[in-house]
């Protein structure tokens, strides 16, 4: 046996052991900050990414299109975001209910401020076959599918594009082609081109509908066509649909929905559905072969990196493994594109899904920025967009550098910011109809924050972080409309979104605050009128906190709703609490529309000014 051992050691000490060492191909990235999502919240319990603005730039309504995309589709998915000319450039897929079922189409959406969007219009409509052309046995229809939505060319041209396919699966031999058209700077677009045909048929010019890029007759459209085929970086996010059976992409290996950055080293990173990365040395033109990052937890949700305009890094994901449920939106960053630490929260907002479908997912996802060289907005924020269950489009706007921390007190007059502009250091949901809004201050001079909603199924919500405190104080100056029909809840928050602190401005004009396990009206309140709550709280395990109104005592060492060691957030919203749907909701039902979903209610209607908030 003591041979045997030696043996065994000496036979250990000169096998070389294969390691994944970070930054190279068996580990092109790595996330170091060990925090994980509680799959139980629909905020995880993260930490919010400070100043983060979500907004929802199209709201699904199947019996008033016209409020929304004309045609009253209610599966929208797979955004895609660029900035061109100064404006933004949105563009979605969008089918009347179901994923992967025919008719589809594209729309573009556009936005000169990121906060005000122009009613999205057709830019690829639904494919019609030429007469006599047969759909293939075994396929019910045509369909739009693309991971890649815009291209700027060396001349400054604006390209979008979008692919055709066969329902319900447009990949391989299901594919007709890629097509293209330029988005012209009056807003008007270019004649619909083939760019490049699925490389598993026979498809060409005779037996499809739009002409080959090469047919058209102006050269400049051409040329800009011939670099996009020619950059093998931005194509290879085509590999999806069609893996090249004519060679297109050499021996790359591919997963599905690429995003990828270059690192400061210049080698550039990709990033894959389910964890997937790989590494390229020369630009894009070869890439390793895909591997699984364990640290990267995600399932079949996209994945986005990018370099950020501080000089960083950020990936954003769903880190869950469940598919159906894709929630929360969260991102990660780091100094040099390899090691992320810092999961913290984009979006946590998980709306009632108001119309059921096929494979429509609950929660924000399939999250796009902008990709390298198709624009970059004034300032140093980051924006992506994404969809919310498969039904409505959003944009997020994340202040760089990315911070989850308030070291010093918070004094807050909005009266220099820009009416209608950035909240600064607020984080926003917005929703169409329940904008969060600098405005003018009701009855006095300057600005203040007016949350109104008449969303029947949404809300509008307002979240300050502050610095994380034991004891705190929390001052606000409060105004409920005169039109006012509905409630504002007032919460405070630790970094896991428990609630110790809840307040209530009811429909009924009552001040209701919860002690302990009791709702108490505290104290009645008059709408057209500006009251100053202050809060005091000190956080533990047998924690309390009281509360003034307008400077008079209505509530004295009330005890916490629930045991917290600290608090850091002040969250305004003019809805209940909710976490549902949950992880045991059933994704998969054929239920009818949410009963009034389509129409607006009567406003929930709140100003918010003079917020102070210290601690420590």
């Amino acid at each position: 046996m003591k041979t045997l051992f030696s043996l065994t050691l000496l036979s250990l000490s000169i096998t070389p052991m294969v390691q994944a060492q970070t930054g190279s191909a068996a580990e092109p990235v790595r996330y170091v900050g060990g925090v994980t999502v509680d799959p139980t919240m629909h905020e995880g319990r993260l930490r919010y990414a400070i100043g983060v603005e979500n907004r929802q730039t199209m709201r699904a309504n199947r019996t008033h299109p016209e409020q929304a995309d004309g045609y009253g589709w209610t599966y929208n998915h797979a955004s895609n975001l660029g900035y061109w000319n100064g404006r933004f450039y949105q563009q979605y897929l969008s089918n009347p209910a179901d994923e992967h079922v025919a008719p589809g189409q594209t729309l573009l959406v556009t936005s000169t401020d990121g906060r005000t969007w122009d009613k999205p219009q057709v830019v690829f409509p639904p494919y019609k076959a030429p007469e006599g052309v047969m759909i293939p046995e075994g396929y019910h229809g045509y369909m739009m599918h693309q991971r890649m939505g815009f291209y700027t060319a060396p001349d400054g041209r604006l390209l979008t594009v979008a692919f055709y396919g066969h329902t319900d699966d447009p990949f391989g031999k299901g594919g007709i082609g890629r097509v293209v058209r330029e988005i012209h700077k009056d807003g008007t677009f270019g004649p619909i081109y083939f760019i490049r045909y699925s490389s598993y048929n026979n498809w060409n010019e005779t037996n499809t509908s739009y002409p080959f890029y090469k047919k058209s007759p102006d050269a400049g459209f051409v040329n800009a066509c011939d670099a996009l085929l020619a950059d093998k970086l931005m194509t290879f996010q085509w590999w999806d649909e069609d893996n090249g059976k004519d060679g297109f992409y050499g021996d790359n290996k591919a997963g599905q929905a690429l995003s990828y950055y270059h690192r400061k080293d210049g080698q550039v990173v990709a990033l894959w559905k389910k964890s997937l990365t790989g590494l390229s040395a020369d630009g894009g033109t070869t890439f390793s072969a895909p591997v699984k990052v364990p640290t990267l937890l995600m399932s079949g949700g996209k994945v986005w990196g990018q370099r950020t305009d501080d000089g960083r890094y950020a990936i954003s994901y769903n880190p869950i493994e469940t598919t159906q449920y894709r929630y929360p939106l969260a991102i990660i960053s780091g100094d040099d594109g390899i090691v992320f630490d810092n999961l913290l929260l984009v979006s946590g907002e998980v709306p009632p899904r108001r119309f059921t479908g096929r494979w429509k997912d609950f929660g924000p996802c399939y999250m796009r920025g902008i990709e390298e060289g198709n624009g970059n907005p004034p300032g140093s924020d980051m924006w992506m967009t994404y969809s919310v269950n498969k039904e409505d489009i959003w944009v997020s706007r994340i202040p760089t550098p990315i911070r989850y921390a308030v070291t010093g007190p918070v004094a807050e007059t909005f009266d220099k910011l820009a009416p209608g502009g950035t909240v600064t250091d607020w984080n926003i949901y917005a929703p169409k109809w329940a904008p969060v809004t600098l405005v003018q201050t009701p009855g006095a001079s300057g600005l203040c924050l007016e949350l109104r909603d008449t969303d029947p199924y949404d809300y509008a919500r307002a979240i300050r972080v502050f610095k994380e405190s034991r004891t705190a104080t929390i001052q606000l100056r409060l105004y409920a409309d005169p039109k006012n029909t509905g409630d504002l809840d007032i919460d405070l928050t630790d970094r896991y979104g428990n609630r110790p602190v809840r307040l209530r401005y009811t429909a009924k004009n009552q001040l209701v605050a919860v002690d302990g396990g009791t709702e108490k009206v505290v104290q009645s309140m008059q709408p057209g009128q500006w009251y100053t709550l202050q809060l005091t709280v000190s956080a533990s395990a047998m924690g309390n906190y009281s509360l003034r109104v307008n400077d008079k005592p209505v509530l004295t060492n009330a005890r916490l709703a629930e045991a917290v060691e600290s608090v850091e957030r002040l969250s305004l919203r003019t809805g209940p609490y909710r976490n549902l749907p949950n992880r045991q909701t059933q994704n998969e039902t054929n239920d009818p529309p949410l009963p009034g979903c389509d129409e607006q209610t009567t406003p929930t209607l709140f100003y918010i000014d003079d917020v102070r908030l210290s601690g420590k």
